[in-house]
């Protein structure tokens, strides 16, 4: 009986969202123990769910050695890889707020203040929302946009070209993470500042290797420096590393400190039937019946794909359309138009620590989010530029009509009542790592360059 309603299940789950469809969840037990709070046919029912939509364990961390972790968050924090010596990579990642700034754009070199209140004097903003740092290890497409990335046979791809050489890429020990901290140190606004403010702004833009080579220089005239290289990389001399060594510290750093694999939903699905309340396991229940688990799928909830959901175009954008403040998305990376406004599947592990959302960051409440994939063309057009912080609010761009016609079908027709949004928040919050709520531990005392640390 009990395969045969599993069976039942499965076979709704590609259909379009609706309540109707969700199979119903067995009455609670009167005056059962705690271990027979949830029927174990519904705990089966959703691990199978769970296994059709291809959702899985997070992989198992790899092992980073201590001294590279020490190495990569000291690089992190250091504001000596930005071109003024005013801003680091954690500026924008700030542990405090889940490794994002909760802000819906970042402003980024030549700002002040910290997180939400970070502002610059000309009102500058990033063109993109800064992305938690989560469990990225697991990940092979990184941006918004996927520029950088691995792929089965262990080839990166990423703006560099060929100035990122084999020579650079067998430094690499995790995957598409160990090339993320390559460019964010080579954009003028994120870090590396206008023409003639320091000698890393001066270097061509389309010079990579001249920009990197910089940094390495400034690097190796701190002694702590070149000690803690060598540390991390034994055997090898400093004069002998490139920057690629840099990179690959800071993400070792990443994945030792910001790797969480012991949410509610692992431990479900472990075999702890009780790690999920009622509410998360009636929700875990609709998310996998439901559109949602298409696209959130695998380990990290994203199935690394480029997806147009509808989300308003706000801020400066990255120089495309007529306006030059549209954002391409993915079409920016492929030249290809059938990707024009598509963007990466956000992963959802950690997802309500992480906000506002999406890849401009228009949507500032993950409740709000999780609305706006029912009728999203009608959210889209109906879009409250209220929430922004004031100077974002006049820059929203009127290309809705556009968004719309290469919007993902899979969106077509779903319409989400207030009790599906209920149910839906609260599997997100099974998706949470109470180890993730407190990231103070990961910040350190000082670095080796002496320049403060942001520690809000």
């Amino acid at each position: 009986m009990v395969r045969r309603f599993i069976a039942a299940a499965l076979a709704a789950t590609v259909v379009a969202c609706s309540d109707r469809i969700t199979p119903t969840l067995p009455a609670r037990r009167p005056g059962g123990a705690l271990g027979d709070r949830v029927p174990s046919s519904t705990a089966q029912l959703v691990r199978q769910l769970a296994a059709s939509r291809g959702i899985i364990p997070l992989p198992k961390m790899p092992r980073v050695r201590p001294e590279l972790v020490r190495l990569g968050q000291a690089l992190a924090f250091d504001k000596i890889l930005s071109g003024n010596r005013d801003i680091s990579c954690m500026t924008c990642h700030l542990p405090a707020f889940a490794t994002g700034d909760g802000k819906s754009l970042s402003v980024g070199q030549g700002g002040t203040g910290l997180g939400p209140s970070r502002e610059h004097p000309d009102g500058v903003f990033i063109p993109r929302n800064a992305p938690p740092l989560f469990n990225l290890n697991a990940m092979m497409h990184l941006f918004w946009d996927g520029r950088v990335s691995v792929d089965a046979a262990g080839n990166f791809h990423t703006p560099a070209g060929a100035q990122l050489t084999p020579e650079m890429t067998r430094v690499f020990e995790f995957g598409a993470i160990s090339a993320l901290g390559l460019f964010p140190v080579t954009n003028r606004s994120e870090m590396r500042a206008a023409l003639g403010d320091n000698e890393l702004a001066n270097v061509p833009d389309d010079d990579l290797t001249g920009i990197w080579a910089a940094l390495m220089r400034r690097l190796g005239g701190i002694p702590k420096y070149r000690e803690m290289f060598e540390a991390a990389y034994v055997g090898t001399k400093f004069d002998d590393m490139n920057f690629a060594h840099a990179s690959n510290a800071i993400a070792g750093f990443i994945v030792d400190q910001f790797t969480f694999a012991n949410t509610p939903w692992d431990k479900f699905l472990a075999g702890n039937d009780d790690a999920l309340s009622d509410n998360q396991l009636a929700g875990a229940q609709t998310f996998l019946t439901l559109k949602c688990s298409i696209c959130h799928t695998g380990a990290t909830f994203s199935d690394e794909q480029f997806h147009d959901v509808a989300v308003a175009q706000i801020g400066p954008g990255e120089g495309d359309g007529a306006a030059g403040r549209d954002d391409f998305g993915r079409l920016r990376v492929t030249g290809l138009a059938s990707d024009l406004y598509r963007f990466r599947t956000t992963p959802l592990r950690n997802v309500e620590l992480s906000g506002p959302y999406g890849h401009d960051g228009a949507i500032t409440t993950l409740r709000a989010f999780v609305e706006h994939y029912s009728e999203s063309d009608k959210k889209l057009f109906a879009y409250d530029v209220t929430q922004l912080e004031p100077r974002l609010q006049g820059t929203l761009l009127m290309t809705q009509s556009a968004i719309l016609a290469q919007r993902d079908t899979l969106l077509n027709g779903v319409v989400l009542t207030d009790d599906l949004v209920d149910k839906l928040m609260a599997y997100m919050s099974a998706l949470t790592d109470d180890a993730a709520r407190d990231l103070s531990k990961s910040v350190p005392k000082r670095v080796p360059s002496g320049l403060p640390v942001d520690r809000p």
